[in-house]
């Protein structure tokens, strides 16, 4: 479920020095912004940017990249960091299909998508983060040794990402049903608010780690 429009979010967006604006011209040059030559993460779809922060938290040697397209989302993500200041960690206020204009080939390190929209209706199967169409834009961007880590709660999402691997050219590192019960692939997981709703419910969380 999204935020309703917040007044005066585009404003605030476009006022801060946390959203990098005019994304574009960023292009093969984001190790500049950062400022040394860190590997860099994406969170395509980062919400309210719990996850992103997170994980820029924990790992300070890694430079993190937050995307999300609706500006009363993305605020509340600018309002973490204005609580707390982190060094290694942007925004964008930007549609993922244009990730492609926005990074460079073999710019990116990891990406992640976590609790996509699941455009349930089959006719918008191509919107969907974890679609062929979409993993193409991601394989543009991504290094050659680079991973795409993608969490969900919802099964058939989960197993249309699955099914879409091996024609887009992908494949499975490691997967899980339930990630919290997986010893190996829970270790130093970062909650994203969605997950900590859904596991809370007792729902089990999906995750998938792929490759080229």
């Amino acid at each position: 479920m999204r935020l309703r429009n917040i007044t005066g979010a585009e404003d605030k967006i476009a006022e801060s020095g946390y959203v990098v604006q005019e994304a574009t011209n960023r292009k093969g040059k984001w190790k500049e912004l950062f400022g040394n030559n860190n590997p860099i993460h994406i969170e395509v779809g980062m919400g309210k940017g719990q996850f992103i922060h997170g994980m820029a938290k924990a790992n300070p040697d890694v430079n993190y990249i937050g995307m999300e397209r609706y500006s009363s989302v993305l605020l509340r993500a600018v309002q973490k960091m204005e609580a707390e200041e982190l060094p290694n960690l942007y925004f964008l206020c930007e549609d993922a299909k244009n990730i492609t204009d926005i990074f460079a080939k073999d710019e990116i390190d990891r990406i992640y998508l976590n609790f996509s929209d699941p455009w349930p209706k089959d006719r918008h199967a191509k919107r969907r983060l974890p679609s062929r169409q979409f993993l193409e834009r991601f394989d543009g961007i991504l290094k050659p040794e680079g991973t795409l880590e993608f969490k969900t709660d919802n099964r058939a999402l989960f197993e249309f990402a699955l099914e879409e691997l091996m024609p887009a050219g992908w494949k499975a590192q490691a997967v899980t049903f339930d990630l919290h019960h997986n010893e190996e692939m829970v270790k130093g997981n970062i909650m994203t608010e969605y997950e900590e709703k859904f596991s809370s419910m007792g729902n089990p969380i999906y995750k998938y780690i792929i490759m080229r």
